[in-house]
């Protein structure tokens, strides 16, 4: 089944900030000990969970925050490591389980804003593009698997994804590091679609077409 891909832009940013909710703010607050965190002004909680932050040393922060989001992931002495680590590496694109990495760049640039830097900054890719059928009455959902296969040829060879997994891209092969490699995927209608993942995995260098026509077999369809 052929498509029609066009890449409408591609932008850095070093914070998505959808990610972090007003419970995650109060619940960190808590943790952190900050008295009044439930009676707060909801427009105040950010503000006052930096402030909180600061309030401890950058890998004790760091502990904090790691254990809230991933306690069901990661043990304690992996945590305790982490927390150190990212102090000097920047660990949400280095993390070998990568499906990790996308909440380790959500902690590490809380942490980076928070302590004015002392945390290594990471980026975040923001990819707006179209995938239609060339024959309209073939439509189907497009998976996180399926749309890194039909980016494929727009990557250039030293593109990471490509030279890590280029077998799996360009084959029947399943895909499942795509599913942490993506960390979302919005349709926004009529055939476009929004994909978040790190700059580490796909920057704006990486991509050296922006308008092809790309394939995905009946049998990855089956799969």
């Amino acid at each position: 089944m052929k498509f029609k891909i066009k890449i409408k832009d591609l932008s850095s940013v070093d914070e998505i900030p959808s990610y972090w909710t007003e419970a995650d703010y109060i619940i960190l607050l808590e943790k952190m000990d900050f008295p009044g965190a439930k009676d707060a002004k909801k427009e105040n909680l950010r503000e006052l969970l930096m402030m909180a932050i600061t309030d401890f040393e950058p890998s004790e922060a760091a502990a904090i925050i790691l254990d809230y989001k991933l306690s069901e992931q990661l043990n304690e002495g992996q945590i305790q490591q982490i927390s150190h680590d990212m102090l000097i590496d920047k660990i949400a694109e280095e993390y070998p389980k990568i499906e990790l990495q996308a909440t380790l760049y959500h902690i590490n640039q809380l942490l980076y804003k928070a302590f004015n830097g002392k945390f290594p900054n990471t980026k975040a890719s923001i990819i707006e593009m179209a995938i239609q059928p060339i024959d309209e009455a073939n439509q189907m959902p497009i998976t996180k698997e399926m749309v890194l296969k039909l980016l494929s040829p727009a990557f250039s060879d030293r593109n990471l994804i490509k030279r890590l997994f280029g077998e799996k891209l360009e084959s029947d092969a399943p895909f499942e590091e795509a599913e942490g490699i993506v960390w979302d995927l919005k349709s926004k209608g009529s055939g476009n679609y929004e994909l978040l993942t790190s700059s580490y995995w796909i920057g704006e260098e990486d991509i050296v077409k922006d308008e092809y026509e790309a394939e995905w077999s009946e049998e990855e369809e089956d799969e």
